[in-house]
């Protein structure tokens, strides 16, 4: 069983890289939306304000403003510089944990996104700036997997990447469809903005053609097995993670690889005929409220543990 502080960092390095992932596509199609129609700018801001849980909707107003801070202000915690200097930090922490190409990759990243020459080469290219990080980033999550032995240490850091994944993505599924209250959104404008920030317009294209229609976006992001940016998909990484690293531990009856396992077979065999657009809610806040368990699970079985527990009798 590794180190406590060894597991932390490299879960939450796994968690920052998603994060500024994440947030590169949101600020990308909403820097997109001003090109193609000015009438849907302002929604598809306010859908990414209300997707990172801002609530100041009047920054929707100026979505070119709201994209250059959530991609360079440094204090905002959820910002793409924030996320990976932290995810620099963590991965400092435990440098002689993690390859050279690995540290190496991630360091590129954090020069190009903290440098003297950040803020002018997003106003130069604001849309090739974001798309360089999430190159640079797939690069990394490369050299993390042909370099590092595929052991404890790496399956935190797929851990953490897949548990942020569940629930950025899941938080974007509420602000379409989890209000019952509401109509859901069904313009095929925004819809196609949701699949451009989920990495999903080409795969659900070779899916469904052209048939954009918000139900089958719903099954598509929720339910495929076979996406890897789909709600299923990562509950059943973070599920075979978790049992992997839960054999090393006497986790108790409320391990987290128990959550993560009851979670999978929610969405693996959920009804998804049933689920209509309007109650598709109650199940994103239980898979939101699940995730969130099983984080708190892993920090009381990985992290926070006292120390009787791991000393033999």
């Amino acid at each position: 069983m590794m180190l406590a502080r060894v597991a932390d960092s490299l879960y939450w390095m796994g968690r920052y890289v998603e994060r500024a992932e994440h947030m590169c596509r949101l600020s990308d199609v909403m820097l997109n939306a001003t090109l193609d129609r000015s009438d849907a700018a302002t929604q598809v801001a306010r859908i990414v304000l209300a997707a990172v849980g801002d609530s100041d909707l009047e920054k929707a107003k100026t979505p070119y403003e709201a994209a250059r801070a959530l991609a360079l202000d440094r204090e905002d915690g959820r910002s793409i510089t924030t996320s990976i200097a932290r995810a620099r930090e963590n991965a400092r922490q435990v440098r002689d944990q993690i390859t050279t190409e690995t540290w190496e990759r991630l360091n590129l990243i954090y020069l190009r996104v903290t440098g003297p020459g950040a803020a002018k080469a997003f106003n130069d290219g604001s849309s090739a700036f974001l798309h360089d990080i999430i190159a640079d980033l797939h690069l990394f999550r490369g050299a993390a997997d042909a370099t590092m032995s595929h052991g404890e240490g790496w399956r935190f850091l797929l851990l953490g990447m897949y548990l942020e994944r569940a629930q950025l993505n899941g938080r974007l599924l509420e602000v379409f469809f989890g209000d019952a209250r509401k109509r859901p959104i069904t313009d095929h404008f925004a819809l196609t903005s949701l699949l451009r920030m989920s990495c999903a317009l080409e795969p659900y294209l070779r899916r469904y053609t052209a048939d954009v229609r918000p139900e089958l976006i719903l099954e598509f992001l929720m339910f495929d097995e076979d996406f890897p940016r789909s709600i299923r998909f990562s509950t059943a990484r973070i599920e075979e993670h978790l049992s992997a690293a839960s054999r090393y531990v006497d986790a108790g009856h409320a391990g987290p690889e128990r959550l993560a396992g009851r979670l999978k077979a929610r969405l693996q065999y959920a009804d998804v005929e049933n689920i209509e657009l309007g109650g598709a809610g109650a199940l994103l806040t239980t898979v939101l409220d699940e995730c969130a368990a099983i984080h708190t699970a892993i920090y009381d079985t990985f992290v926070a543990y006292s120390l009787e527990m791991r000393l033999p009798a």
